[in-house]
């Protein structure tokens, strides 16, 4: 019902194929101590994740970003990262890498890496149907077929066997806007079956994984 409304009202993400789909895979990343996985857990308000992102199957073009999120605001910083640059970071040679960027955020990661000794620690995949409103930067998505992996080296070529982390027929509806949702748009994504609530990929996915005895 909500999909049948947005395609009556927005447009769809011009990077989505004939459906509007796209697919999206990340690969997360943690401490020893699994310290993002348990925040989430913990349900802490303010925390930071960092993630080697591509979509589709064009690993070419490589995006790492760090989501931080405080209380129910988010914020992303990204930038583009080449081969060599996943190579570095995946092989552990950060030390290296801090000093020959000079972009910002990787320059920060790379600190982060060091000091925390971040590693690989789950990737996740789905399928995303966006939506947007260019005038007031809303963004609705719909992502599907959530799943994760362990298997890091297959990463980029994205043979590697994936294990659901919600049940059939369940997906997540987000709903991103800066300031303000107008009512007619808050009518859309409305429904008496839907329920707000915390929602974290990475966390599903690490506690399947831990189930599973990974």
């Amino acid at each position: 019902m909500i999909r049948n409304r947005l395609d009556a009202v927005l447009d769809k993400d011009s990077h989505g194929g004939r459906d509007g789909k796209y697919e999206i895979h990340s690969l997360y990343f943690d401490d020893y101590k699994d310290t993002c996985a348990k925040e989430n857990d913990a349900g802490i308000s303010e925390r930071v994740k960092y993630r080697i992102r591509y979509y589709g199957s064009q690993c070419s073009f490589m995006k790492l970003e760090r989501k931080e999120k405080r209380d129910s605001r988010c914020h992303k910083d990204s930038c583009p990262i080449s081969m060599d640059d996943y190579m570095r970071i995946v092989n552990g040679d950060t030390d290296e890498l801090f000093w020959q960027t000079q972009n910002p955020l990787l320059k920060q990661f790379c600190a982060v890496c060091m000091a925390r000794r971040f590693m690989p620690k789950a990737i996740i995949d789905y399928e995303r149907t966006a939506y947007v409103e260019e005038v007031t930067n809303i963004r609705i998505t719909l992502d599907e077929n959530i799943s994760v992996s362990d298997d890091f080296d297959h990463f980029l070529d994205g043979d590697y066997i994936r294990c659901p982390v919600q049940e059939r027929r369940k997906h997540a509806l987000e709903v991103k806007f800066d300031y303000v949702l107008p009512n007619h748009i808050k009518h859309i994504v409305t429904n008496r079956n839907l329920i707000q609530t915390s929602f974290s990929k990475y966390g599903l996915g690490r506690q399947k994984l831990q189930n599973m005895g990974r």
